[in-house]
């Protein structure tokens, strides 16, 4: 095998990139290592354009079991199946890196497969950025890389960053902020953040830190290119005729401005872009491919909308740059079954959110390479085709739904609620009604609604916004020059045509939530500074709009909901309230119609109507209470021996009434004076060492035995 190897130390780890002949048909491969842990990444563009108006990129992240060094998946397929939600985010995080510096008018098919080989406590995202930058870097195929990643973290009681935390520190309670930014040339390209309502000075400072790593890594991919990296393949890019930009400015030019900026959102330009491809096939023919013409007219609208928002601060819907389109908010009214519903209105994105609650047994079980435990917050993501006046396949999730969703859920989960306070499973599913921008945003600020609704007690409200940008860069004297306007809450052809989209979520005290990507190079941070101010602004603005409809969680749960009961017994007493085989535990189930969930700790979870989980609460209390001798019961006599009698009493517990503590006088045989079911007073006497209980009648009430007379 032919091998070189590289190194770094980046954060006090050494990271390695070792290049072979492992993987020798693709156009570039390595395998980077941090630990344990150890990603391949291979790139391979085909030889061939493929038909379509789109680059034809893929970006595949593969988790192999074997990589966590256990047998997974279920009892019945031993093998990896779908990809776990997990991959599909990793994998998304690589492409939104990589993307922007291709040249999109490229149609050879490109893909990008990322393959853990191994997983211990480094986390695989950042080496699988950097692994697919040095698999195109080193290869062949024209790519305007390299680009590098770096996670920074921060503790509560550190004013420190950590570099690339592991998985103990990310799982920290005290773990307040989980940045990764991607990056180049002192630009961001792609972050991710999820954090517990952090400042922006702080978000600002982690992007300054992660820049700062981020050159080290593009000084070491550089070296490795430029000793091994390959020429790269020049690719004739078609050109649009002459004579079909002739035929634009005769007949579309003059009319462009006037669609972009009617106020009509897509409308118009759909109906003048209907009419530029009758004129193509009137000039050329309907047979003739006009994907070239057509992404010139997208090309003009982008020209228009960069010109216009830079020059005039003017937005093709009459706004100004800082303006949030019209809000409507509803808590609740669609339906009395569903424990909690928001409505969010954002100008044409509509968004219901609609939540359920359940018991512990309800969580999910993560049983994947990454993630192991249950899951008790969870946020699903929905996107028909008719949100967005179209039709398509129904059924099933893809990448996008599941993004967004993660997106939503991350951005709530630091207010939810521990277990302790509130022992629910909590599923919100967001349904996009109606788009036209940043649905996930929307998804978060009805998902809390819907949250508040069903009494689930957060500790505040989160909303979030998405912010665009319009950005030109001139080259003076070896400088970057940057023109620009940053536009908050973009709709419609500025998500289309703009270079940024920044979703920003949390609540009035901070961020819980970022996710960015580009379409250009990369974002300047004094950029991203002033899009964190101007999405603050916003945010609160939102905020007071939906704490207008409900300012607080209701203070009662849905009476459909189910009740939970929660019951502490000590970890020796678990044993005995399952009991053999799980029989005591099944009888209470059976009995209350309850769910039972019982932790190692002792914690018991008890769901079910109001009377069964009383029930069944009252039964396991009365099971697992320490006795103390004098307390009074009343039991039932289970049976009748020659020496006594046994009573059953606080549910499970059983002793025994001695013949001679049955009568304040002489009992020769007990039968004549109990039977089985008899319901007696007893008093607790004494537990011996075996934990036996000794129980009295005449102590409880020396009257309830009557002589017998003769």
């Amino acid at each position: 095998m032919k091998k070189k190897e590289y190194s770094i130390e980046i954060g006090g780890k050494v990271i390695t990139a070792q290049f072979t002949d492992l993987a020798d048909q693709t156009n570039g491969s390595v395998i980077v290592r941090s630990g344990n842990t150890v990603v391949l990444a291979t790139a391979v563009m085909s030889e061939h354009e493929k038909d379509g108006d789109w680059f034809p990129l893929t970006v595949d992240y593969e988790e192999r079991f074997y990589a966590s060094g256990k047998i997974l998946g279920s009892r019945f397929m031993r093998r990896e199946g779908r990809p776990t939600d997990e991959a599909i985010l990793s994998g998304r995080i690589v492409d939104r890196t990589i993307r922007p510096l291709f040249n999109q008018a490229i149609r050879n098919e490109v893909q990008v497969v990322i393959t853990i080989l191994s997983i211990d406590t480094e986390d695989p995202d950042v080496l699988a950025v950097l692994a697919s930058s040095l698999a195109l870097g080193t290869s062949n195929i024209p790519w305007a890389g390299p680009v590098s990643a770096i996670r920074v973290g921060k503790k509560i009681t550190a004013n420190e960053f950590l570099i690339n935390p592991n998985y103990e520190n990310r799982n920290a309670s005290d773990f307040e902020l989980d940045l990764l930014a991607c990056g180049k040339d002192g630009n961001i390209n792609m972050i991710e953040v999820g954090g517990k309502e952090i400042e922006n000075a702080v978000i600002a400072s982690g992007l300054e830190k992660c820049s700062e790593e981020i050159e080290k890594l593009q000084a070491f991919q550089a070296k490795i290119i430029s000793e091994i990296g390959r020429p790269k393949k020049e690719i004739a890019l078609p050109v649009l005729s002459e004579e079909m930009k002739a035929l634009y400015e005769t007949t579309i030019a003059s009319r462009l401005e006037k669609a972009v900026f009617s106020g009509a959102g897509h409308e118009h330009i759909h109906a003048l872009k209907k009419e530029w491809k009758t004129a193509l096939e009137t000039k050329f023919g309907k047979d003739e491919k006009f994907g070239l013409a057509f992404e010139h007219f997208e090309n003009k609208i982008n020209d228009l909308l960069h010109k216009e928002a830079i020059e005039k601060e003017r937005r093709p819907d009459g706004r100004k740059m800082d303006e949030v389109r019209p809000l409507y908010v509803q808590a609740g009214g669609i339906s009395p079954i569903i424990h909690g519903t928001g409505i969010f209105y954002r100008g044409g994105t509509h968004v219901l959110s609609a939540l359920t609650l359940g018991g512990p047994g309800d969580s999910q079980i993560l049983d994947g390479m990454e993630i192991e435990g249950q899951k008790r917050f969870m946020h699903h993501y929905n996107f028909p085709p008719f949100s967005s006046g179209e039709t398509g396949r129904m059924g099933g999730t893809n990448r996008r739904m599941i993004g967004h969703g993660a997106l939503a859920e991350k951005a709530l989960l630091a207010v939810i609620p521990t277990k302790e306070i509130f022992p629910y499973t909590i599923r919100i599913v967001s349904e996009s009604l109606a788009s036209n921008g940043s649905t996930s945003m929307a998804s978060t600020c009805a998902s809390t609604i819907a949250l508040m609704d069903a009494g689930v007690p957060i500790s505040a409200p989160v909303a979030g916004i998405a912010s665009g940008l319009m950005l030109e860069t001139v080259k003076k004297g070896g400088k970057t020059e940057y023109k620009y306007k940053v536009l908050t809450d973009i709709q419609g052809p500025e998500d289309h045509h703009g270079d940024m989209d920044f979703k920003v979520a949390g609540t009035k005290k901070g961020i819980t939530a970022i996710q960015m990507d580009v379409k250009v190079d990369g974002v300047p941070i004094f950029i991203l500074k002033e899009a964190l101010e101007a999405a603050k602004n916003a945010r609160i603005h939102i905020l007071e709009t939906m704490t207008k409809e409900i300012a607080t969680p209701r203070a009662e749960i849905s009476p459909n909901a189910p009740k939970i009961l929660i019951v502490k017994i000590k970890q020796d007493q678990i044993g005995s309230v399952i009991g053999p085989g799980g029989k005591v535990i099944k009888e209470i189930k059976e009995k209350t119609g309850a769910e039972i969930d019982i932790e190692d700790d002792g914690s018991v979870f008890i769901t079910g109507s109001a009377e069964g989980a009383k029930m069944a609460a009252q039964i396991i209390s009365d099971m697992t209470r320490e006795f103390k001798r004098g307390e009074k019961f009343e039991g039932v006599v289970t049976k009748v021996v020659e020496f006594g009698a046994f009573v059953r009493f606080c549910g499970q517990q059983e002793g025994l009434v001695h013949v001679s503590e049955i009568a304040p006088f002489r009992i020769d045989i007990v039968g004549n004076y109990l039977k089985e079911g008899d319901k007696i007073p007893v008093i607790l006497k004494d537990i011996d060492e075996k934990g036996r209980i000794k129980l009295s009648l005449k102590d409880a009430d020396p009257t309830f035995i009557k002589p017998k007379i003769k």
